[in-house]
């Protein structure tokens, strides 16, 4: 006989919860409730690569931008 309580699978996190977990994480207004939820229900390879491709574009858009003020600020 087991001691362990039955616990009923819980279903994956969305894709578009991901993304709003790791933009919450992003900007560090992640919630407690919302933490729990992830650590019990998401998939780890899923965040990282989230969070990687996040911050990807979060870099490319700094460059882009820095080329855009040199460009309009520096003329050629």
């Amino acid at each position: 006989m087991s001691s362990d309580p039955v616990s009923p699978k819980l279903p994956r996190l969305s894709f578009w919860q991901t993304v709003s977990s790791v933009l919450a994480a992003f900007f560090g207004v992640q919630s407690s409730r919302a933490r729990q939820r992830d650590f019990s229900r998401g998939d780890p390879f899923a965040f990282i690569v989230v969070g990687v491709l996040m911050t990807a574009v979060f870099v490319a858009t700094l460059v882009l931008v820095v080329k855009l003020i040199l460009r309009v600020a520096v003329p050629a």
